[in-house]
């Protein structure tokens, strides 16, 4: 049985959903445009208004949209932004 997915660019910070993808690698090439953002520049300044001092902490989570309510499939962690600089998690790779 194939699923039918989507693939959701998450803040897991600030609970807070960037953007939807068809596929993981085009999650991945989003990720990679906002890793060349600042830090303190849409989207990758924190909406918290401790900013300055906050990042972000970008997660993909993949859905199967065949459920209702959608159901979450797995959370791979990918990418943290903040003024310390761009981290990408281990598991990806370095995307």
């Amino acid at each position: 049985m194939v699923l039918c997915r989507r693939f959701e660019i998450y803040d897991e910070t600030h609970a807070e959903s960037q953007s939807d993808h068809d596929t993981f690698e085009s999650a991945i090439t989003e990720l990679k445009r906002m890793a060349q953002i600042p830090w303190d520049q849409e989207p990758n300044q924190a909406p918290c208004t401790s900013w300055k001092t906050c990042g972000r902490r970008y997660e993909i989570i993949e859905y199967d949209i065949t459920t209702t309510p959608e159901r979450p499939l797995r959370r791979v962690p990918a990418l943290e932004i903040s003024a310390q600089g761009v981290v990408w998690d281990a598991e990806l790779g370095r995307a």
